[in-house]
């Protein structure tokens, strides 16, 4: 049984999983229990047994953020079909669809077996497949499952070459949907130029096995902050991937199709993306502009809320940043060795520290009451394995107390959790389990 793109059943059974020890966090007393059971008792976090550190989400916030981008889109005429991989979490996805998202993004064979493992409907694959039992694999799915819509990136001849080669050498009898895609000099994957880009939709549109859909490319190569000049490349990078489209549409590459997929778009940048995507198209052409966002469903308290366009003051004046960090983690105080310094129960296996380390925001001391920290009270100086170095300058916690952390950088946050609580009012209200 599928709904809006995803066999809930499959997400439903979720909660007939039993929680044990491989579940970092969760409460012995659990263990046995189905995710279902547990929450049935509406468990809270800090008395009902959890142990740090641990990470929370908060469904308000998740809640606000599912709604605010599925607003913005519809409002700017884009599709969503955001970065799964952020939080590899079938439950979210289902959240993601169920606001409007037109697909979900993956960028391997193992993220693109998780989607199909809950009937995940139309996956946009952020990458070249050129791997040969992947594309066996993939070419067996879309046989079993008509409803399946995939489409995939080509950047190269020897690419587009590899993925027919192997998909005619499986005997695959639907070909796999194909966006050209065109990079950016000293950028990450894609056509450096695009007269190369033209050379491989030859290829592709002339290969039976393959089917030329549209045009893909990722402007956060481009530039990696908010700066004007940034910004500027940006929009120029974007103007020459719709100068390819137009190009490719004249030359008749498109003809016949009832929809033309354009790609690109962030977490960073997303606003300048739509306005590119909406701009007007050579009439008749069938353009279908897709965003993939990931990072909004979670935001931070780093990267993102520096960088997403909802941040940017000169961008967006006099507006209240939209978007609210969702995740929260907690570790308890375990050493004060010397003044000035508290060390935790947190480290690298446990929270992000590739963007901006963990910002210190609240306590709960002996009293059970959890209290805003005071800014500039407390900083991480740094995190080992399983340590989190906290400096104080005005804050005194003790050891026994807990700390609860704004992070950043949500694709780095997930990965390091399987079962994680959503809390609503300080109750556990669900766990979302995670597949990477």
């Amino acid at each position: 049984m599928s709904a809006r793109g995803i066999n809930i059943e499959a997400v439903r059974a979720l909660h007939d999983e039993r929680i044990d020890w491989r579940f970092k966090g969760m409460p012995s007393d659990a263990f046995g229990t189905t995710v279902g059971e547990f929450l049935a008792t509406r468990p809270t976090v800090f008395d009902g047994g959890f142990v740090g550190p641990l990470l929370t989400l908060d469904r308000a916030a998740l809640e606000h953020n599912l709604r605010t981008m599925a607003d913005w889109c519809a409002e700017h005429g884009v599709q969503l079909a955001p970065h799964g991989k952020t939080t590899m979490a079938p439950q979210l996805f289902g959240q993601q669809l169920a606001h409007g998202s037109w697909g979900i993004t993956a960028a391997s064979i193992s993220q693109l077996r998780v989607y199909r493992a809950f009937g995940v409907e139309r996956i946009l694959f952020a990458n070249e497949l050129v791997d040969r039992n992947g594309l066996a694999w993939l070419a067996d799915e879309l046989d079993r499952d008509p409803r399946f819509q995939f489409c995939c990136y080509a950047d190269s001849l020897r690419g587009v070459h590899l993925m027919a080669e192997a998909l005619a050498a499986h005997g695959a009898s639907r070909p796999v949907d194909v966006l050209v895609e065109l990079g950016n000099p000293d950028g990450r994957t894609g056509a450096r130029t695009k007269a190369e880009a033209r050379e491989i939709a030859d290829a592709v549109l002339a290969n039976p096995m393959l089917r030329l859909v549209g045009v893909a490319g990722y402007e956060g190569e481009v530039a990696h902050d908010i700066s004007d000049g940034s910004l500027s490349a940006v929009d120029g990078y974007l103007e020459r991937v719709r100068e390819l489209v137009a190009e490719l549409a004249g030359a008749g590459h498109f003809a016949g199709l009832d929809e033309v997929i354009v790609t690109a778009g962030g977490s960073s940048y997303f606003d300048q993306v739509a306005e590119a995507l909406i701009k007007p198209w050579p009439p008749g052409l069938p353009v279908v502009p897709v965003i993939r966002s990931g990072g909004y469903l979670l935001h931070d308290d780093g990267f993102y809320r520096l960088r997403s366009p909802f941040g940017r003051e000169h961008r967006l004046a006099g507006q209240e940043r939209p978007f609210r960090p969702a995740m929260r983690a907690w570790a308890q105080v375990m050493s004060r060795p010397e003044p000035g310094l508290a060390l935790l129960t947190m480290g690298r296996r446990d929270a992000s520290f590739d963007q901006d380390l963990p910002e210190p925001q609240a306590i709960r001391g002996a009293d059970g009451v959890v209290r805003d920290l005071p800014d500039g009270s407390a900083r991480v100086r740094a995190l080992a394995d399983q340590h989190t170095f906290l400096e104080l300058s005005g804050a005194d916690p003790q050891v026994g107390d807990w700390i609860g952390f704004g992070l950043s950088h949500p694709c780095t946050v997930f990965d390091k959790w399987s079962l994680i609580p959503v809390v609503e009012d300080g109750v556990v209200i669900d766990l979302i389990r995670t597949f990477f």
